[in-house]
């Protein structure tokens, strides 16, 4: 066993233990493991403490040669070992957890790829540039304090030399006597940052590196110029492959035409993909398959422009991109994809086996029948071939005349006081022990229902138990105080449709639905659309008593919103309960006229003050519009 120690000129003291043996076949073996203490400053000189870290190479000699003595240490621990097949292995301890991560079809985790993994010590760098990623800087600007008097060539020529990863300088420019560009892998900055002062030029001065982290510059959210739009389309016509249809931009960002030009496209930018997605759609709208891999994208929106403008897109590979969650691939959903790679992306890192990994992507694309270049089983579809058309609603459903009678009176009542402006009459509606619940749907124009949101319980999206519990309304006062808390509102009764569910002597529920308005609200896209379930019981007066009441609103349809209030509707003041001679000669003879029941004779006739022209008139447009339901005539 050997133990040495090196100092380096940044200020590193290395440890080292060297131990030989031989394994039964009397292969030599050697292992080399060792630590690092480093000295760190910021940008200004000033000390700000150790850095440590470990790593081990294990090597084995398949030659009976004697291993030479170990160099010293370069900036990536590397095989000491000059002869033979060396099979070397690099450990950090705190960068194990990628072996239990799930791995489509056996490939190579691009997470358990980790620059630390190769290198194994000084992981200051790399939780900065990660902390810094998670705070929503994706960017990373790289300075060189003297760097102007450098040639580029020769500058980055050096640095990538001594840097374990490769890096792709973006923007580079000048600034005083300072040299700065950019990055977007984290990795490589961090390695980047590692390599301050082990630089030397001609003159023997150290180069320093430094790295901070930031957003997206705002040159690269800048329009391209005309003729880099030519250029670009030049590029992109030259990886076309008009036989298949197919377009490959993988990494397009290093094509050398660009480059060469000083041209940066880099397409998880909005508005280097938009200027993609214009080529793709001026030019080969009849695209069959797509290829971005190798391009860091990390969110599908924009591509999901391509849905109008690529429609017949079949295969599309977002391999070695930065995708993060499944959800992103709900932007592409309604490609109609046979093939899609989406390997080396972290989202695959999220599932525990291929099963779920298959069974999550088909739910997106449930004809696909390649992933990750691998067959999958036939899909299980039920294609339509012949347009089905939805069949028309039919209107309300009674089951029979005598709870036709009951419900309707007690909507009409109902409304008439909900309307008013005044709904604490409400409380002779409601049974002491009543419930009340107010829900809107998870998705929608939620802006236009603001006046209901808070108190909505859509039990999809309360998930706390004593959030449901409180948004729930229980007796009647607690009832009828809320619903005075809301909009006053204009109900349209002409839309109003009510459905029996379950009936017996001593229990009626019915589901009543329409469209209304707030009272204070006249525009046309206003109109709301409600369904409310009541679930009643027998009252003393021959009435109903409500014990259960369900409100559910959501924006109304544009059908909806067209024939809301459209005609003259039936007023919901309350109807006199003595008429006159002449009124009860006028109803008859209106009733036998328009073949409507005597109520909602009577109530036409009111509310065009007895008019028996007027009012038939407008029972003839009503009718004509279809705006009288079926229950107003006699069978």
């Amino acid at each position: 066993m050997t133990r040495y120690r090196e100092w380096y000129p940044n200020l590193s003291v290395i440890t080292r233990v060297c131990e030989s043996s031989s394994d039964p076949s009397g292969s030599a073996v050697m292992r080399e493991v060792w630590s690092t203490e480093s000295s760190y400053t910021d940008h200004g000189g000033s000390w700000l403490g150790v850095r440590r870290g470990w790593g081990s190479i294990k090597a084995r000699l398949h030659s009976d040669s004697v291993a030479r003595a170990p160099e010293p240490l370069g900036p990536v621990p590397r095989s000491r070992l000059q002869d033979g097949s060396v099979d070397v292995s690099v450990m950090a301890s705190q960068y194990g957890k990628s072996q239990h991560r799930f791995i489509p079809y056996g490939r190579t985790s691009r997470r358990g790829e980790g620059w630390m993994g190769k290198i194994g010590v000084g992981n200051t760098h790399r939780f900065r540039a990660e902390d810094a990623q998670r705070g929503g800087k994706n960017w990373f600007k790289i300075t060189i304090p003297q760097g102007k008097k450098y040639d580029k060539k020769w500058l980055l020529t050096s640095l990538q030399n001594l840097c374990p990863i490769a890096f792709i300088p973006l923007h580079y420019s000048t600034e005083g006597h300072k040299v700065n560009f950019y990055l977007e892998d984290a990795a490589a900055a961090s390695a980047l940052c590692k390599l301050t002062r082990r630089v030397t030029d001609s003159e023997g001065n150290r180069v320093a590196v430094f790295m901070n982290s930031c957003s997206t510059p705002a040159f690269f959210q800048s329009e391209l110029k005309p003729q880099d739009l030519e250029h670009l389309k030049h590029c992109m016509s030259k990886r076309f492959d008009d036989s298949q249809k197919s377009l490959d931009l993988n990494s397009i960002r290093t094509d050398p035409d660009l480059v060469s030009h000083n041209i940066e496209v880099i397409l998880n930018q909005e508005n280097c993909m938009q200027a993609v997605i214009r080529i793709i759609q001026e030019n080969i709208p009849e695209l069959l398959c797509l290829n971005l891999s190798n391009n860091k994208l990390c969110k599908l929106t924009d591509i999901a422009t391509l849905v109008n403008k690529a429609p017949n897109l079949q295969s599309l590979n977002l391999s070695h991109n930065e995708l993060k969650s499944e959800q992103e691939l709900d932007k592409v959903k309604r490609f109609r994809l046979v093939e899609l790679w989406l390997d080396r992306n972290p989202l695959c890192d999220d599932f525990r086996d291929q099963t779920t990994y298959i069974s999550a992507v088909r739910e997106r694309f449930p004809r696909l029948l390649r992933l990750d270049g691998h067959v999958l089983p036939p899909p299980i579809c039920f294609d339509v071939e012949t347009r089905t058309n939805i069949p028309p609603c039919k209107g309300s459903h009674f089951v029979s005349n005598e709870i036709q009678s009951l419900i309707q009176r007690f909507l009409q009542h109902y409304y008439c006081v909900y309307d008013s402006g005044d709904r604490q009459l409400l409380l002779e509606a409601y049974h002491d022990d009543a419930c009340f619940s107010l829900s809107l749907p998870s998705i929608n124009h939620l802006s236009r229902l603001k006046n209901y949101r808070e108190h909505s319980r859509n039990i999809k999206n309360i998930k706390d138990p004593s959030a449901r519990f409180h948004l729930l309304k229980r007796s009647r006062l607690t009832v009828v105080a809320f619903l005075s808390e809301l909009p006053n509102t204009q109900h349209d009764m002409n839309s109003v449709n009510v459905d029996v569910n379950t009936y017996s002597s001593t229990l009626l529920a019915f589901t009543v639905s329409g469209v209304f308005r707030e009272a204070d609200d006249k525009l046309r896209d206003g109109v709301k659309a409600f369904s409310r379930v009541f679930i009643t019981v027998p009252a003393r007066n021959s009435g109903l008593c409500i014990v259960n009441d369900e409100l559910f609103v959501r924006s109304a349809t544009s059908e909806e919103i067209r024939c809301a209030f459209a005609a003259p509707a039936l007023s919901n003041s309350p109807v006199p309960t003595t008429l006159t001679a002449s009124q009860q000669e006028m109803l008859s003879a209106f009733s036998q006229m328009s073949e409507m029941k005597l109520e909602w004779s009577q109530k036409c006739l009111q509310d065009n003050a007895w008019d028996f022209h007027r009012a038939a008139q407008i029972f003839t447009e009503l009718k004509a519009q279809l705006k009288i339901p079926e229950a107003a005539f006699i069978k």
